[in-house]
Parts: structure tokens; C-alpha cells; sequence
């Protein structure tokens, strides 16, 4: 889980409830089993932008939700795009985005995995998850919990180990 790598202080989520926000899903910085969850506020559309500590790789993305009426239907996903709104990803199509995806009542339910085109998320500072619409057709968009797998980009500054392997 790339959880524990989250920038909490640069966590936003567009058209979130007060009282149902991101950061109540994410803020122990593991999969959430609480009774919080996130959801939208004025209609079903969400904008998360989730920053990382760190570059990482990401290879796919759990979202969870018990309840499938109000569950992510289509989402698009945008990487290292700080000042994203809306605006930006309600026309976007690949290329401009990540990727777009369509999930299905049972990935979603269950909190299965779904991979991601792994080649488009190799350096990412930070991702930004656009629910377009849920599976219901309702006003809100709920979300119990929110997983990022992958790896950390390892980056190696001090190369002086390194010099010291080759004269030996």
C-alpha cells in the first residue's frame, strides 16, 4: 500500500461533504475499516487529489463501497496535476488523462484490485481520482475506502557506496 507515503497537509477532495470527507478514509493511512466513509456533496461527481511524500509507482487502485447504488460507476485518472478541477477532466479522454476506466459492481463491492495501465504511472507525486458517475444514478457518491498499490521510486543520491564496490 502506498498509504503511508500521503502528503495529508496537500489531501483535498472537490465537492466533498463536510462531515463525509476524504481525509476521514485515509488519514490512518491504511484501508479503511471504520464506519467513515466519503461522500460527495452537491452531486455525484468527486475530484480526489491525493499527494505523495515521495515519487511512487502505481500499479493499481482499490475503491470499496458497500453501497453499489451509490458506488463509483466511471472514473478518470490524471497524475501530477496539482491545480486540477473540475474543468479540467469533465471532457478529458486519453491521452489527457491516465486513464479511464469503468468498474464494475463486484470490484467495487468486494474492493478488488484494478490495474492500471503501469507504464502511465511510473513517477507519481500525486493522483487525482475524477468519479464522473455512480452505478445508481444518484445525487451522492459514497466511498468506504480508498487503497494505492505500488512502490515507492527509489531514488539513490549518495553513490559513494558505489565507488567503493568497484575499486574493491
Amino acid at each position: 500500500s502506498l498509504l503511508q507515503f500521503l502528503d495529508l497537509q496537500q489531501l483535498n477532495c472537490l465537492n466533498e461533504a463536510v462531515e463525509h470527507n476524504l481525509k476521514s478514509i485515509v488519514s490512518s493511512k491504511s484501508l479503511n475499516t471504520s464506519s467513515s466513509y466519503l461522500e460527495s456533496d452537491a452531486d455525484e461527481q468527486l475530484l480526489l487529489n491525493i499527494a505523495f511524500n515521495q515519487s511512487v509507482r502505481v500499479k493499481s487502485l482499490i475503491i470499496k463501497s458497500t453501497d453499489i447504488a451509490h458506488a463509483p460507476k466511471k472514473i478518470k485518472l490524471a497524475i501530477n496535476r496539482p491545480n486540477l478541477g473540475f474543468d479540467d477532466v469533465a471532457e478529458a479522454e486519453e491521452p489527457a488523462v491516465a486513464q479511464v476506466l469503468e468498474l464494475d459492481q463486484e470490484t467495487v463491492t468486494k474492493g478488488n484490485p484494478i490495474s492500471l495501465r503501469f507504464v502511465r504511472f511510473q513517477s507519481v507525486n500525486s493522483l487525482h481520482i475524477f468519479v464522473v458517475s455512480n452505478h445508481g444514478d444518484e445525487d451522492e457518491t459514497k466511498i468506504d475506502a480508498i487503497d494505492i498499490i505500488g512502490v515507492p521510486v527509489e531514488t539513490t543520491k549518495d553513490l559513494s557506496g558505489l565507488r567503493q564496490q568497484q575499486e574493491n
